[in-house]
């Protein structure tokens, strides 16, 4: 499904006349780490169901909500949960948010997700500083900027080389090791899901490159590009991957909540520390 410019302003319309806030800062809050909007002064919360055309997440822990408020000093929207293309969602419709939080007039973006853990040396707890990406679907025709060009948001083909920047990963290292963080740097590959990866596509990832893998993030960072938003990716690892059918261990839903207990924490640090040195024009 394509979007015209009219139905993304439909929706940036109706966030609008909720507050009088003006966010320069977007946040995509990934699996379990919608609470880190709770925080937020002056908040307005808006259902997605509530915002004409606004897909509306059906993934466990992610709550459905954007807000609207102040945080750390900065004029934030946040995604409380995000939608994904194995809800049955086009890449159109799962990036839909990310044109809508350009017209609010936010410049920069900071991205979050749950991913599993293909390099050897990364522990689940871990955070990873997304410095690249693998976008397997894309590859195969399912890339969210497929179909009529909006010029009005950005141009037909978009320079993906530089997709996550550069200043805002440097600071993002400089927090987490003021924090004592594990962070590290690497590149995270994009799969639809809903289902984990065998052990052959994990071997293949890791011979491609992969250092984690995820159902999200990829679609939305390469529509932040074209609309000229700047991005920050920190990826959770929630679970290691498994590389040989041999032994008895399984990827299960209950692996990835469980390591939210570690990860929620670190997270909420690393952000918060992060915003507090984020220049925003």
């Amino acid at each position: 499904m394509n979007f015209t410019e009219e139905q993304y302003s439909a929706a940036a319309v109706y966030i609008k006349s909720k507050t009088r806030i003006v966010p320069k800062l977007g946040l995509i809050l990934g699996s379990g780490l919608g609470g880190i909007a709770n925080e937020m002064e002056d908040q307005v919360v808006i259902p997605y169901e509530d915002i004409p055309n606004f897909p509306v997440s059906s993934a466990p822990s992610h709550k459905g909500c954007l807000v609207i408020g102040k945080l750390m000093g900065h004029s934030v929207v946040a995604m409380q949960g995000r939608v994904h293309m194995y809800e049955g969602y086009s890449p159109q419709e799962a990036t839909f948010p990310i044109r809508v939080l350009k017209l609010l007039g936010i410049a920069r973006l900071v991205i979050t997700n749950a991913a599993g853990g293909i390099n050897d040396d990364y522990s689940v707890g871990d955070l990873l500083l997304v410095r690249d990406h693998i976008n397997l679907p894309g590859m195969a025709g399912s890339d969210p900027l497929r179909g009529p060009n909006l010029e009005s948001f950005g141009p037909r083909f978009t320079d993906i080389s530089h997709a996550y920047d550069a200043s805002m990963s440097v600071i993002a290292e400089s927090c987490a090791r003021e924090n004592n963080i594990p962070l590290h740097k690497g590149v995270y590959a994009f799969l639809c899901g809903p289902s984990f990866e065998s052990p052959a596509e994990i071997r293949m990832l890791s011979l491609l490159g992969a250092d984690a893998v995820g159902m999200s993030t990829v679609p939305e960072v390469i529509v932040a590009n074209h609309c000229g938003v700047e991005v920050l990716t920190i990826a959770a690892i929630t679970n290691v991957t498994i590389r040989e059918i041999d032994g008895d261990k399984e990827t299960s839903e209950e692996e990835v909540w469980e390591s939210l207990d570690i990860i929620i924490p670190r997270m909420t640090t690393l952000i918060r520390s992060v915003l507090t040195k984020l220049s925003i024009a």
